[in-house]
Parts: C-alpha cells; structure tokens; sequence
C-alpha cells in the first residue's frame, strides 16, 4: 500500500505489538501526531520528554517488551538524553523516536535543530538517522530487534520532518539481516563443564545473581540451580526479585549499603558464580580486596563485561537462557550431594548475617523508614510493584521490602537517576494494569519530574507515591554528615514543601503522616484505596542508611551504626 511516512512508522510499530506509546509532540513531529490523532493510536502526554523516556523505560522493566517513547526535534530530543542513559546503564530495551528538521535544513544551524545521531551515540546501543522514508521500516524493524536481543538497550531513531510527509510503497520486512550481528549468543558447553568442576572442588560456593537474569527472564532457572546446589547466594541491587526473600541462605543484596551477611559471605566464600551481573563499583568496594579467597566464575552476555571490573577464573559466554539450562542438567547428573556437602557453610553463612541483619531503632511517635517500608511491605501482596527513585530511600526499600518476584523491583542501578521514579511507576502501572504499584521517592527526588503527577491524574493511573520526606538530600546529607564534619552545603530543603497541596493541585489526594501510630490506623486504608495518591511520610532528618562500604574500603569494612 502507499502511504507516507507517519503512517509507515505508525504501522511498523504495531507490526511490532506496540500498544501504547509516551510522547510530546512538537513542530517537526506535527505529521506523525496528525496520523497518531487519525488512527487513534494510544498515546500518553506527558508533562516533560524525560517524564516521557523514563515511563517508557517502567513500562518495558515491568513488561519485559520494548518500551517508547517520541519526542520532537532541539529541545525535545534533548530532554531524552537522561532518560537514554539511565536506560542504557541497566540495558533496558527502548526505541526512541525523534524527529529532526527537514532534509535541506540538517546541518545548518537551524531553528531547533540538534545533532541527536551524534549526542546519543556513546549512550545507546545503536541510532540511526533517517533522510530517506523509503528506509523507515527496515530501520524500524532494525531498531527492535537490536533493542531486545543480545544485551537488550535503548535504539534511537532520529527521522528528518520531510520523511513523514513523503509517499513509500509500504512493505514492512520479515527478516533482519545485520552485518556482524545475529542476536544469537551461543554458548560453549565445555565452560560449563569446567564449572560444575570448580564447584565439585569447592567447599564455600556463592551465586551472584545480577540484573541480566532479571532480563534474560531465567529467574526460575536460577531458583531450581539453587535447589540443585544448596549453597548461599546474594544478588546486586539490580538482581532483587530472582531469589524469593524466603529461600533459606539468600542473604539480601550485596554492595555499599548490601547486607552485612552477603558482603562477609563474599569476602570468605572459594568460589563466587557471578550470573549475569558486571561488577560494579557499588558492589566490588576496593577491587583489589574483593572476594580476595574466591575464584570467579563470570555467566556474561556481553564479552565486553568479562574482565572489566573484576577478573574471572572461569568465564561462561552466552545468553543465560540458553547456559543456565545446560548447568541445572549437568549437575542433576552429577553423583555428588551438592545440597549436603554446602550445608555447614550456608549455616555459617545465615548465623553471620543474624549478627547484623537490617535494622532500625524505634524511637517514641517517630516514624522511621525502616519501620513504614517495612509497614508497606507486609500490607502488600507478592504481586506489588516496587518503584524507587534514588538516594536513601532507594536504600531503604532494597532493604526492607520483601519483593517476591522478576520485574517488581524497579530502579535506577547504574546511573542513579533523581527523577526517574514517578514517570517510571506510571509506565510501570499502564504496562501492568493488574498489579499495584508503590514508589518509594524523596523530597529531594519527586521535584525532579513532579510534573508528572498531572499525567497520572489525567490518564486516572492508580500509583501510590509514598515520599519518605526528610527535608534534606537524603544521601547527600548522609555523607556530609560522616564525611564532610556536618557541613550541610546545598542540601538541606525548604520546611514549607507541602506535597499534599501540590497533589491536590495537580489532580490527586494527598495525604500526610508524622506519627508513628499511624502507620498502623491510616497507611493500610490509603494504600487499598482507589486511584492515586501521594503519602507524605515525615522522617527523621539524620536517620543513616547502614550498613555502608566507605569508599575505596573492602567490603567486609562496614560502618554497621
């Protein structure tokens, strides 16, 4: 059929199952938002384009589909940029549509023309620019395909305003045929093999469960490889919700503000199996001390993560998909008695993790933040989703609320995003529509995309943003105060902020708590009510996240209190 550019873009994308997109239009994408308003195609308006880039992103983390997301050319693209790294950091699929100005205009300054091809080049997996409409659908089909196979990321598409206007035989193509590029990642049994004899050969074996067994969606596997093994295990802030909280030996998460369990156990296991997870500096604390008696097996994707960070003894290359099944096989056959031969040192490991285990002091009618997650999370069922933004509360939510389940655990890992929370609970919420959804923000973090509340009002998106407000930058606060002798610069916030007045501004209830009781009286009604609603929840100011690595210090060098 013959139809332009707009409506070639608009097909492809539900060629692709796409059922809803985020967006905000603007002067060069005016074609594509006519053709969005004739075929009624599901679009949410957001109040920002990074609100936008970051629901796409909660919408593709609790779906596990590709998530996106169009803005318009200058300004617009640009605001993406946050988003798009934020994505690329914790490989979240995502393809980004932009539009960029006219053919004749490209390259000369001209009004709202930005060089998003150039910008977003280092923080996406791939982009292109589109100057010739009859290219779109292959560079579409391209640009899915890239995003969710191999190490799934975000792809940009940058299409100049003429490309929407212009007529093209429609054809959309079956295949992709990438130079150098499958998507396939085979994987070499005989590694394998090396490992289930590394493990025979152990005696204090630990599984490491990162975020890319969360995408590679092998959670169950890894659960059944546990019970095969019977050893301990930990997961990075990102892996939370590939062991259920309840296994006997999961320790909690490990790193900077990891368990004190998981990070002794790391220090003193022989052999640490790393499944799909990079090493990060929030988890290793000083490289050169981490794990120092361990050998490392690394399960990895992306060839690039091996050796990076941390060296490995023993590297398994491949979609986890594909090695993880064919390690469950191979040690069902093996004659050993892998559950009894681990017990001692997974008892060990539960004994030394009950010395200090996650904890908070109660202190008259205070509310602490341990105590309301802790609340939330014994009134909410395992299908809750948890959103956080980042800082102390971020922290405190991988502490404290038990999250049984793949995809409801979201949060910005590796670039630490202030402001991806509320965009990314709403994405998380139309992408879910049956489970509940809870963010976990601060009062540093929710003024970043604020904005947003006024989406969810309009599209009656029922997510219940729960501010742990501390009238300073949580984090930020917290380091001054151990490391820069109380020297609250640029960080303390306005007593006057009122959330309740700038929810019920904005469309939604508002409610506000500051004494512990109720917690017990108010939460649970607010939380099972209908529709949105924002929680203002009064902490103490100085509460500590802890336990915590120091920087350039070992793991086992916690400050504990």
């Amino acid at each position: 059929m013959r139809i332009n550019g707009a409506q070639a873009l608009l097909e492809s994308l539900k060629l692709e199952g796409v059922d809803l997109v985020f967006g905000y239009p603007g002067g060069v994408v005016l074609k594509l938002y006519d053709e969005i308003y004739k075929s009624k195609f599901p679009n949410i308006l957001t109040g920002h384009e990074q609100g936008a880039v970051h629901a796409a992103d909660g919408y593709a983390r609790a779906s596990g589909k590709i998530g996106v997301v169009i803005a318009t050319s200058g300004p617009g693209a640009a605001n993406l940029i946050t988003g798009i790294a934020t994505a690329n950091m914790d490989s979240i699929p995502l393809v980004c549509i932009t539009g960029q100005v006219a053919n004749p205009a490209i390259g000369k300054d001209s009004f709202q023309e930005v060089d998003v091809y150039g910008i977003t080049t280092p923080i996406t997996k791939h982009n292109y620019l589109v100057k010739n409409a009859n290219e779109l659908p292959r560079i579409v089909k391209e640009a899915f395909f890239i995003a969710q196979t191999g190490r799934p990321g975000p792809v940009c598409i940058d299409i100049a305003a003429d490309v929407f206007n212009t007529e093209i035989d429609f054809e959309y193509p079956e295949q992709v045929n990438l130079r150098g590029y499958t998507g396939h990642n085979p994987v070499n049994e005989k590694e394998i093999d090396k490992v289930v004899k590394a493990i025979k050969n152990s005696e204090r074996p630990l599984i490491f469960a990162g975020g890319g067994v969360i995408s590679s969606n092998t959670s169950s596997t890894l659960r059944k490889i546990l019970n095969q093994l019977g050893c301990p295990s930990t997961s990075t802030l990102m892996g939370i919700g590939a062991i259920e909280p309840n296994r006997e030996g999961y320790l909690g998460f490990a790193g900077m503000h990891g368990s004190y369990g998981a990070n002794m156990a790391i220090q003193n296991c022989d052999l640490l199996l790393a499944i799909g997870m990079r090493f990060s500096d929030r988890v290793t604390g000083r490289v050169a001390e981490f794990a120092p008696n361990a050998k490392i097996v690394h399960f990895e994707l992306d060839p690039a993560e091996v050796n990076k960070n941390v060296q490995a003894d023993y590297k398994v290359l491949g979609d986890l998909k594909y090695s993880l099944p064919i390690f469950l096989d191979k040690l069902k056959f093996s004659s050993i008695n892998f559950t009894e031969k681990f017990k001692t040192w997974k008892e060990n490991c539960i004994a030394e993790s009950s010395k200090h285990p996650f904890s908070y002091k109660s202190e008259g009618d205070v509310i602490k933040p341990g105590a309301l997650i802790t609340k939330i999370s014994d009134v909410c069922d395992e299908n809750t989703i948890v959103v956080t933004d980042v800082g102390q509360h971020q922290m405190w939510a991988a502490q404290f609320f038990k999250i049984w389940k793949p995809r409801n655990f979201l949060t910005s890992g590796g670039l630490g995003t202030m402001g991806f929370g509320l965009p990314a609970a709403m994405g998380a919420k139309l992408a879910c529509p049956q489970k509940n959804v809870v963010l976990f923000t601060g009062d540093g973090s929710i003024m970043m995309n604020v904005q947003e509340l006024a989406t969810i009002a309009d599209n009656n998106i029922d997510v219940k943003v729960v501010i742990v407000h501390n009238f300073i930058l949580g984090m930020v606060g917290q380091w001054q105060r151990l490391f820069y002798n109380h020297h609250y610069s640029a960080s303390e916030l306005n007593l006057k902020r009122d959330f309740v007045k700038i929810a019920q501004a904005m469309g939604i209830r508002g409610y506000r708590l500051t004494k512990a009781e109720e917690l017990q009286a108010d939460l649970p009604e607010i939380l099972f009510s209908k529709g949105a609603a924002v929680i203002d929840v009064y902490v103490p100011q100085d509460e500590n996240v802890l336990p915590m690595v120091p920087g350039g210090k070992r793991l086992d060098q916690m400050v504990l209190q």
